[in-house]
C-alpha cells in the first residue's frame, strides 16, 4: 500500500453553531489523485481547504481531531502556516493570475521564498511552466501579462505558480469547472502527469472527469464521509446505497 501522506482522524469542523463536517476518517496516499465528489454543500470543499489550513482565515471556524501530514497534526500550535501553504498547494476554481508578467507569477512564490538569484529562478519558472504543461505556449512571450492568457492557459499558469515553490502536497478545488472541454481535458491530462511527482486530492463536482483522473474517490454527503475507496470500485460496484444512488444520478 503507498504510505499515507494525509490522514484525518475523528475530524469535526464547526462554522460557528453549524456543524459541517462530521467525524471524518481518512487516509489519503502519496502520489496518487484522490477525488472528492457529491453534492453542492456537502462538505467536500471545507474538508480540502482544511487541509492547508485556508479555513484559518474564516472567522468563527472550529476544527476538532487530528489532520495529519506525514504524521504530523498540521494544527499542532508550533506549525508554520506560511511552511505548511509551501509543502501544500491550493489551485482554485477561478484561475486567480496576478496582473503582472507571466514570468513574475511564477517567481512570485520562489522571490517570497528569498530565491534571489536570476539564473535559478529562470530555471525554477522554466521548470515549473513544463510541469505544468504550458511552457511551449509561453516560453516567448514571459514578459507578456497574464491576463492576455486564455482561461485554460490562466489555469495551468496558476498550476505552474503552485509548483514552483516545489510542494509535495497539490490542493485542486474544481480547477476545470469553469473552463471549456478543450482546456477541461488538458487540465485533466496534466493532473494525471502531476502524480509521478506529488499527491493531488481534487475537487471535483464532474463525476465522468472523478471517473478518468483519479485513483481513489471519497463521496461527501452532508458533511460526513460516506464512502472512500478505489474509483473503479466507488463508480461500478460502491458499498453504500446513497453512493450508489448519487452515482446513478437517483438522487436528491
Amino acid at each position: 500500500m503507498a504510505h499515507e501522506k494525509i490522514q484525518t482522524e475523528n475530524m469535526f469542523l464547526h462554522y460557528g453553531s453549524k456543524l459541517a463536517l462530521n467525524d471524518i476518517s481518512i487516509q489519503i496516499p502519496e502520489k496518487k489523485v484522490t477525488a472528492f465528489i457529491g453534492p453542492s454543500g456537502c462538505g467536500k470543499s471545507t474538508f480540502l481547504r482544511s487541509l492547508n489550513r485556508m479555513n484559518d482565515l474564516i472567522d468563527g471556524v472550529k476544527i476538532e481531531g487530528k489532520i495529519l501530514i506525514d504524521g504530523i497534526n498540521i494544527y499542532d500550535n508550533n506549525i508554520d502556516v506560511v511552511t505548511l501553504r509551501k509543502k501544500v498547494g491550493m489551485v482554485f476554481q477561478k484561475s486567480n493570475p496576478f496582473a503582472k508578467s507571466i514570468y513574475e507569477n511564477v517567481a512570485y512564490g520562489p522571490r517570497i521564498n528569498g530565491v534571489k538569484d536570476k539564473k535559478q529562478l529562470d530555471e525554477i519558472i522554466e521548470t515549473a511552466l513544463q510541469n505544468a504543461a504550458i511552457w511551449t505556449e509561453v516560453k516567448d512571450r514571459l514578459g507578456d501579462s497574464a491576463m492576455g492568457l486564455s482561461g485554460g492557459q490562466q489555469q495551468r499558469l496558476c498550476i505552474a505558480r503552485t509548483l514552483a515553490v516545489n510542494p509535495e502536497i497539490v490542493l485542486m478545488d474544481e480547477p476545470a469547472s469553469a473552463l471549456d472541454p478543450l482546456s477541461t481535458s488538458k487540465i485533466e491530462e496534466l493532473i494525471v502527469q502531476l502524480k509521478e511527482k506529488y499527491t493531488i486530492v481534487i475537487v471535483t463536482h464532474n463525476m465522468q472527469q472523478a471517473a478518468r483522473i483519479s485513483d481513489l474517490t471519497a463521496f461527501f454527503y452532508l458533511g460526513e464521509l460516506i464512502e472512500f475507496d478505489k474509483t473503479k470500485k466507488i463508480f461500478t460496484n460502491p458499498e453504500k446505497k446513497q453512493t450508489e444512488d448519487y452515482i446513478t444520478g437517483r438522487f436528491g
